[in-house]
């Protein structure tokens, strides 16, 4: 079975200006590479975007939702043989519980409450 550990980072809001680059499409497609150019030479190959809400505060009572873009990675985490493997499983083991007391609690009245405490 494979395991992955996920990434997640904002998505670039504007273009980069590049010499040559020229229209907005292109300027913002030069700043989703720079995003996930170094992401991928690490290893991380994407997945997704997702647009999540987020509440952000506006002055000092008020509230309004924002929507974020976000990028997300993942990789494959490498396991040892050893942790994926199931134990051998041999007889069950059943230790049986103490006995029951059976003997009668007799009051003593040479013993009062306080005197244990």
């Amino acid at each position: 079975m494979t395991v992955y550990e996920y990434k997640v980072v904002p998505a670039p809001k504007r273009g980069i200006k590049v010499k040559g680059v020229k229209t907005t499409e292109d300027r913002f497609a030069h700043a989703l590479e720079a995003v996930m150019n170094p992401l991928g030479a690490a290893g991380w190959d994407y997945v997704r975007t997702d647009t999540l809400p987020c509440e952000e505060r506006v002055g000092f009572t008020g509230r309004r939702t924002e929507f974020q873009n976000m990028l997300v990675f993942r990789r494959a985490i490498v396991t040892s043989a050893v942790a994926v493997t199931a134990p051998a499983v041999g007889p069950a083991v059943v230790t049986p519980p103490p006995p029951l007391r059976t003997e009668p609690i007799i009051a003593r009245p040479d013993i009062r409450v306080s005197e244990t405490l």
